[in-house]
C-alpha cells in the first residue's frame, strides 16, 4: 500500500491541534478526505463495457503489469488533481475517469491516427 506526502498531511497530529479543537482519539481519522483518499487509491481500475468492447475489436488483452501501469498512472493523474485523463501506451490509448477509476474507452494503435481526444484536463504516458 503506498501513501503519499498529502495524504499524511492531511492528518491532524495530536500535539498539532489547536486550542479548543476537538482531540484525536487513536484510531479515528479526523476527516473523511483522507479515508476517502486512501479507499480510492486501494481500488482496482474497473474497465467501462464499452472499453472491454474496444478492447475485444482491437483483438488485446492487457496483461496483469500493464493493468498495474495503469492503475499507477491514474494515481499520479489523481495526486495531480485530474478528473479526466488520457492514457498512453505504447499501442493502446485509453481515456480514463479518475474520479471512478473507470477506463471509459480505448483506442489501438491503428486507430489513433489523427483521432481527437476531447474532455480531458491531462495525458500520462506510460
Amino acid at each position: 500500500m503506498r501513501c503519499t506526502i498529502t495524504m499524511i498531511e492531511k492528518i491532524r497530529k495530536p500535539d498539532n491541534i489547536t486550542p479548543g479543537a476537538r482531540p484525536v482519539t487513536p484510531g479515528r481519522v479526523p476527516n473523511d478526505t483522507f479515508r476517502t483518499a486512501l479507499a480510492q487509491e486501494m481500488q482496482p481500475v474497473k474497465f467501462s463495457g464499452h472499453a472491454q468492447q474496444r478492447l475485444s475489436q482491437a483483438n488485446r488483452v492487457l496483461t496483469p503489469s500493464e493493468v498495474s501501469r495503469v492503475e499507477q498512472a491514474v494515481g499520479k493523474a489523481a495526486a495531480k488533481g485530474s478528473s479526466q485523463s488520457l492514457v498512453l501506451m505504447q499501442d493502446l490509448a485509453l481515456v480514463v475517469s479518475v474520479a471512478n477509476r473507470t477506463v471509459v474507452t480505448c483506442v489501438a494503435q491503428e486507430r489513433m491516427r489523427e483521432n481527437v481526444f476531447t474532455q480531458i484536463d491531462s495525458a500520462v504516458i506510460i
